[in-house]
Formats: C-alpha cells, sequence, structure tokens
C-alpha cells in the first residue's frame, strides 16, 4: 500500500468533497489488465465500502501481444492516456491510502518493466505485476460476499484479457474467517482469457458454432490437464457447489440472458443463472455478426470481437467442472484490492473499541 501520487490536499470537483477536506481516509485501487483500466476510489463503510469514483476505460493493452511478444506502442499509448486520467482523479480526490496492480499483459511482455517504469515516469501511478496466485487471492476477496455459505464448494472464474484465474473454494466447514478472506483450497491460472483466445481462433474461419467450440475445447484441454482440485470433484458431481464468475463477458452475457435496454449493474450483481441460461445467451451471441452483437446495449463496438471468447471459456469451465449454478459477479480485483487494504483498520478499531491497546 502506497501513498496517492501527487496528494495535494483538498479540492472541491462537483461531485463530492475530498477525503481529505472531509476529515476521512479514502482508498484507491487501479487495475491494469490486458484488456481493461479500471480505478475505484472508495471510503470504509461497515463491513464494506461507498464508492466515492470509478473509472474504467478498454485499453487493449495485450492486443497483438500473443503473436510479438511485446507491447505495442499504440496499446501502451492507450493505457497511458487511461493511466493518467486515473492518476488526476487520484489526486482531486485527495486518496491517500492507494495500489495500483498490473496483471498478465505485463508479466509476460519482454518490455514489461519498461513500460511499468515509463508509466511511473509520466503518470506517479507505480504498478506492482502481481502473480497469478496474488491475481486469483485478490478475485477471490472481491467476490466473496457472493458465495453461497449453504453450498459445500464454489469455483471463482476471473476471465481477464491474457489469463482466467480459477479458485476453488471449500464451504463445508461453515462460513468461514471473515474480512474478505476465503477458504482456497487450490487455484490455477491458464495463460488464455478473452483477448488471447480471440486472437488464437480469429472470427470468420468457418462456421460460427465449429469456430465457437475451439475456442470451447481449446480452453477444456488447458484445464483439464489441472488436477489439483480433484479433492472437491465429487462435490460439483453431487450438485452441493457453484461457480462465481467475474468478468465483462459473464456481466455481458447476463445483460443478454436479461434483456437489458442498457447495462445496469445494480441489476446484474449477483444474479443466479443456470448453465442452460449462460448457453442460450452464447447461442443468441454465436448467431449474431459482429455489427449485430456491436449493437446490443450490454456488449457495445467495444466488446463485440471478444464476449464469444468470455463464454466459450465459461462453457469450457462448466463442461469440466459440472456446475448447474453461476453467480454473476460484477467486482473483482479492484474490489478485492480496497477490502484487502481496509481490513487491518477494521481489526485495529475493534481491538481499540473493546478496550485493548494495539502493539506499537
Amino acid at each position: 500500500m502506497s501513498e496517492a501520487p501527487g496528494a495535494t490536499g483538498a479540492m472541491q470537483d462537483g461531485r463530492e468533497k475530498s477525503g481529505v477536506k472531509e476529515g476521512r481516509v479514502l482508498y484507491g485501487a487501479l487495475d491494469l489488465g490486458t484488456n481493461n483500466c479500471r480505478l475505484l476510489i472508495a471510503a470504509p463503510s461497515g463491513r464494506g465500502f461507498r464508492v466515492v469514483d470509478a473509472y474504467s476505460r478498454i485499453v487493449r493493452l495485450g492486443e497483438g501481444l500473443s503473436q510479438s511478444g511485446r507491447l505495442s506502442d499504440a496499446a501502451m499509448e492507450r493505457a497511458l492516456a487511461a493511466l493518467r486520467v486515473s492518476a488526476e482523479k487520484v489526486r482531486r480526490r485527495g486518496v491517500t491510502r492507494f495500489k495500483a496492480i498490473a496483471t498478465q499483459a505485463c508479466r509476460s511482455a519482454a518490455n514489461g518493466a519498461e513500460f511499468i517504469e515509463r508509466v511511473a515516469a509520466e503518470t506517479g501511478l507505480r504498478l506492482e505485476v502481481i502473480s497469478p496466485k496474488e491475481e486469483a487471492r485478490l478475485s477471490v476477496a472481491g467476490c466473496v460476499n457472493l458465495l453461497d455459505r449453504t453450498a459445500d464448494a464454489a469455483l471463482v472464474v476471473d476471465v481477464g484479457g491474457g489469463s482466467t484465474e480459477l479458485s476453488w473454494i471449500d464451504l463445508s466447514a461453515g462460513p468461514g474467517p471473515r474480512g474478505g478472506q476465503a477458504p482456497i483450497r487450490a487455484w490455477c491460472s491458464i495463460p488464455l482469457g478473452v483477448v488471447t483466445l480471440a486472437e488464437e481462433f480469429p472470427e470468420g474461419n468457418g462456421e460460427p458454432e465449429l469456430w465457437f467450440r475451439e475456442m470451447v475445447d481449446a480452453f477444456r484441454r488447458r484445464l483439464e490437464g489441472f488436477v489439483g482440485a480433484e479433492a472437491l470433484r465429487s462435490t460439483f458431481l453431487s450438485g452441493r457447489a457453484h461457480i462465481v464468475g467475474t468478468s465483462g463477458a459473464i456481466t455481458s452475457l447476463a445483460g443478454m440472458h436479461l434483456d437489458l435496454p442498457r447495462y445496469d449493474r445494480n441489476r446484474v450483481d449477483g444474479i443466479w443463472m443456470t448453465r442452460a441460461e449462460c448457453e442460450a445467451a452464447a447461442d443468441r451471441l454465436i448467431s449474431m455478426t459482429m455489427a449485430e452483437r456491436a449493437a446490443q446495449p450490454c456488449i457495445g463496438p467495444d466488446r463485440a470481437d471478444l464476449v464469444l471468447a468470455g463464454a466459450a471459456i465459461l462453457q469450457a469451465v462448466q463442461e469440466v467442472w459440472p456446475c448447474d449454478r453461476v453467480r454473476v459477479a460484477d467486482r473483482g480485483l479492484r474490489e478485492g484490492i480496497l477490502l484487502t487494504m481496509m481490513t487491518p483498520r477494521r481489526r485495529r478499531g475493534a481491538r481499540m473499541r473493546k478496550g485493548t491497546r494495539p502493539h506499537a
């Protein structure tokens, strides 16, 4: 956790006063992924937090990375533009506790470290390139409130642009520890996300149904090679488990399922879909042209060429780990970062309320 870049004090921005002027601490979390740049600024509230400001921009940092092994100049410029906006929001809000992370694109690119240095020089943001294991942990922390505690197990699937993190959660012992933690029994990271899978299988090569099936099978082969979660397989086969899916592609599927006239996070985040409903939404998308998908209000032109790759990943997971219930999460790494940063502060506050002095 670090100080916010260039924090200079309180300012008014037209929506809400800064945290410094109100005498409260504001937290900021930034996630630079292979496809998106996302920022969340929040204040602690009860066991969660209240969002003060948010920003999201599709930047496609990993565009072409799977072929060249490098971040392209155009992709870096798109990411830098979004990061400059994010840095300015952090400064204007008076954020004092801040963490910024980068994931698969910066992990795998030959010029990833060089780009991280350039970001620091040009925006003041110090990005931490996290490991796949840390990415999986934060995804679970961000989605922990969506776990069905009456189930015996859950599988959190975080579909990114360049990789997909899967975390198997054992819920059989009960609610488990609080504070954003969950009992992760196994995890894996597969270096296929919506961008890399779509680039590996360009649309227009053959019949749409066969093209989609090729993407499903490609991810399925990778997932079948992981055997570290076999202890929980019987729980899934007996119907005592569920999936939590977090990604723009999965939330787009949910929006299609609900026939929303425009995307509404309050309608999507936390809804349950059956496996049949997920496949029906994917079938609708397969039957559409790229232009028709772009015209869908919950997809748009930025996701039109990627949404089916995300649907293919979800279908592959459901085939390898049979599960009829999927909970859709419009949350993830940013929320996990915030909850993780806020937890120590809440624990100190609880000790002080009980009359126990914290150790120096």
